[in-house]
């Protein structure tokens, strides 16, 4: 279809398009890994909703090829069926038009590539490959527009459009989604979204998904009140509920929808269509409610606003006594603990003070349920110790919560448990713990926990939402100067470093020249402070054990032979090595962190 066609259709009518494709789909063949794959394994299903959409009165429907982009096929296995599934979702839209007994619109349905909770973020040129070709596959096909959907982010729907525009001229439909509050990602109005999208050469800008009709209606009015913009809104049915493994959405009735629809004709939208939970009957009751209708403009009219300009961010030292001591030039020593496998923390108080007691100790790291092992929270000991007036480093893994989770846990160690530094990793997988059989959460990696405790302390969260006031975290992170990848070790650490780390805590080493091999490959000094890890060594069996067994750890061969020579003097051996590595350390280093052997927290203080 030509634009300018397009455009007279718009100026004349009303256009209703289709519902939900993802919840139909689910009613009709259960749960799939992906809905794009059921183009190819049931595409009678999908014939059947464009049939009974079709029906309804809708004019476009949409293509089932929502998520079928080569970045979110890969993972499942699928990225070399990219040309294959939108190609098969285009052939069944077609057939079900054929099947009609009037015209309709079919829309190469696009979708975001979920960059927000990718550990791994691609280049720009590489968003805009994989958009591109997806919407080739599209067009070869034989759609007559393109639909560009449920964006989060402003920068990818920019950078989907380019890669349509790079080799098409059919029609684009675009559409950013809002939160309740009326705006997108990063707190953007939808007058600024517009000012960034109109100049683009999309025919439609819109809205839809996440919210329900009447919350999405006033940013309807919105980009409707911007001259010379044609406007759709596609709402959700509302807010969804879990139900056993299913997400059901609230039995909004059509009647609902047809009001809706005739508020935001009225309001000067031109295309109406229902996205998550909606169903024929939605789709019918608004074909109904407009289709005596013509579109008319909102008699407020605004010009287009230059976007706002990003609030600065925050730029401010941590406070942390860690931090500033370790700005001062003094070396700090830290000693890890575990976190009690129960409900008491009387022998963490104990062992704790003891250490403290000592007066060469700084600072308490703390495990976060390491070897995935159940134990008490690594932030809530943090807060408890912290009450005590002991300076603590917990580490946290995104292993077990989303990034909701994650702020608000975070969120809470800093107001009620006072805690300061925070090590951000990634965590040991389910499956070397006690549940194998559980699943990992993992949205972000250690890379995108420090990301998001950036956010925090630049008083925004992971979706640039105000929070009404900043944490000050002093971000720590992790480092293998010994791994085995040691190219893809080094690129992750400047990412970690690029992410806002502060500083960083290796993994245990047991000989300077390892450190001094990093320094090599890494091209010189780190950008970051650096702690070393420091492990006595009780026995040579233990070191056999951990050089073997234990991933990340690599103790040199001339020690353990040393180790095992020293028979029942292994243990003075291990410990003179601790000692060795503090001592030299504190010529390199900003500081140490020794791991107690077994667990006995007072042997650390013979290495100090």
């Amino acid at each position: 279809m030509k634009i300018l066609d397009f455009n007279e259709r718009l100026k004349d009518s009303i256009l209703v398009a289709d519902g939900a494709m993802g919840s139909m789909l689910h009613e009709a063949v259960g749960a799939q890994r992906c809905f794009d794959e059921v183009n190819s394994t049931e595409p009678e299903a999908v014939f059947r909703v464009h049939q009974a959409y079709i029906e309804a009165g809708a004019q476009i429907i949409e293509t089932n090829t929502f998520g079928a982009n080569r970045f979110k096929l890969a993972p499942l296995g699928l990225g070399d069926e990219v040309q294959r599934l939108n190609s098969r979702g285009v052939k069944i839209a077609r057939e079900a038009r054929e099947a009609a007994s009037r015209e309709v619109l079919i829309a190469g349905s696009i979708g975001p590539l979920g960059l927000g909770v990718q550990a791994r973020h691609p280049e720009p040129q590489e968003i805009v490959s994989y958009f591109l070709e997806q919407a080739q596959a599209l067009e070869e096909r034989g759609v007559d527009l393109f639909i560009l959907e449920t964006f989060t982010y402003i920068e990818e729907i920019l950078l989907a459009i380019d890669a349509v525009r790079s080799f098409s001229s059919l029609p684009i439909i675009a559409q950013l989604t809002y939160a309740e509050e009326g705006t997108a990602y990063g707190d953007l109005r939808p007058a600024d979204a517009a000012a960034q999208l109109k100049n683009k050469n999309v025919q439609v800008i819109g809205a839809n998904c996440t919210i329900g009709p009447q919350t999405l209606l006033p940013i309807l009015q919105q980009l409707t009140a911007v001259d010379d913009l044609r406007v759709s809104g596609m709402p959700n049915a509302g807010f969804p509920k879990r139900e056993g493994d299913r997400i059901v959405y609230p039995k909004s009735s059509p009647e609902y929808f047809a009001l809706f629809a005739r508020e935001a004709a009225a309001s000067g939208v031109r295309i109406l269509g229902g996205c998550c939970g909606t169903t024929p009957a939605h789709i019918q009751a608004m074909a109904e409610a407009v289709k005596s209708l013509r579109p008319s403009k909102s008699h407020a009219s605004v010009e287009v606003e230059a976007a706002r300009k990003p609030v600065p961010l925050l730029e401010r030292a941590p406070e942390s006594k860690l931090w500033k001591n370790i700005q001062a030039g003094k070396f700090q020593v830290s000693v890890e603990i575990d976190p009690p496998k129960g409900i008491a923390l009387d022998r963490v108080y104990e062992q704790v003070e003891k250490i403290m007691a000592s007066g060469k100790v700084d600072a308490i790291d703390i495990n976060s349920g390491a070897m995935a092992r159940v134990g008490m929270d690594a932030l809530v000991v943090a807060g408890a110790l912290e009450a005590r007036g002991i300076e603590t480093i917990p580490h946290l893994t995104t292993r077990d919560q989303n990034i909701i989770g994650l702020q608000a846990t975070l969120l809470g160690a800093w107001t009620v448990g006072g805690v300061r530094n925070v090590l951000a990793i990634t965590g040991d997988p389910p499956s070397v713990g006690d549940y194998p059989e559980t699943s990992g959460v993992y949205e972000v990696d250690s890379v995108g926990l420090v990301k998001v405790l950036n956010r925090l302390n630049q008083g925004t969260d992971w979706a640039g939402k105000t929070l009404g006031g900043a944490t000050n975290f002093t971000i720590g992170v992790a480092v293998n100067p010994v791994a085995d990848d040691l190219d893809n070790e080094i690129e992750r650490f400047h990412a970690k470093v690029e992410a806002g780390a502060h500083f960083a805590m290796t993994q245990p080493l047991f000989d300077p020249e390892h450190w001094h091999a990093f320094l090599k490959k890494l091209g010189g000094k780190p950008a970051i402070p650096v702690l070393i890890g420091i492990w006595p060594l009780n026995s040579y069996k233990q070191a056999l054990r951990l050089n073997n067994e234990v991933p990340g750890i690599v103790i040199p061969e001339a020690l353990l032979k040393s180790m095992e020579n020293a028979g029942a003097a292994a243990r003075d051996r291990g410990f003179e090595v601790a000692r060795k590595m503090l001592d030299w350390s504190r010529t390199e280093l900003a500081g140490a962190y020794l791991i107690p052997p077994f667990k006995r927290y007072e042997e650390i203080l013979e290495i100090l």
